[in-house]
């Protein structure tokens, strides 16, 4: 099938973020007294909008609250390991590129704020794939994955219908979000195991196999 719309997610998908962000957040909460491991931190905030870590926390803690400040010195540690190590998911750029070149609308939809979604693709460099009017955060309707909104918001401002457009995920709460946008979703394989994916309309394991799915010309 040859899709109107391409959305993909970004940390996992199209920049390798999710082990950095993620040891970095466990070791962030077990700092705070909140001891939580990486697989842990996959486990509960993989694909996540920031608002479910204070909410899993208060849940796991007896209505704990993290402290005010918390979510800038999180982001502040992890663009400073953005700086230093992240690069881009292999064969991202030229997935892009060919989505680009087929003529099918593109975008990203990321739980992340936009500030985090602007530094990995700047220093990834893949910033310029993407203007800012193809930049789609859980910050723009409120409530992050698994709800489809985000999902909904950025396929009702490119002007596609849902049935038309196609996601690429590497989170549970990704693909559940996509299938509840009444959206086609690939699941990615590389950090997740393919039972935790089975909801995707498909799974691939490289940018190749994304592209045959995907229906581009090769």
């Amino acid at each position: 099938m040859r899709y109107d719309l391409v959305i993909f997610d970004n940390d996992g998908v199209l920049v390798d973020s999710e082990p950095l962000s993620n040891r970095l957040l466990a070791d962030y909460l077990t700092e705070l007294g909140y001891p939580t491991t990486v697989e842990e931190s996959y486990r509960d905030f993989m694909g996540a909008a920031a608002h479910t870590i204070h909410e899993v926390i208060a849940a796991r803690y007896d209505g704990a609250r993290l402290p005010d400040g918390f979510d800038e010195d999180f982001h502040a540690r992890v663009f400073a390991a953005f700086e230093e190590r992240l690069t881009p998911v292999p064969g991202a750029a030229e997935l892009v590129k060919r989505v680009q070149e087929s003529g099918v609308r593109y975008c990203v939809a990321s739980s992340a704020h936009h500030a985090w979604i602007r530094a990995a693709l700047s220093v990834t460099g893949l910033s310029g794939f993407f203007t800012e009017e193809q930049l789609f955060s859980a910050q723009d309707v409120g409530r992050g994955k698994p709800a489809p909104d985000l999902f909904l918001h950025a396929a009702r401002t490119m002007g596609v219908p849902p049935e038309r457009c196609a996601v690429l995920e590497d989170s549970p709460l990704g693909v559940a979000a996509a299938r509840a946008a009444g959206m086609d979703v690939y699941g990615y394989t590389a950090l997740t195991p393919r039972q935790r994916l089975a909801d995707a309309t498909a799974l691939y394991g490289d940018t190749a196999q994304a592209a045959t799915l995907l229906g581009l010309p090769g």
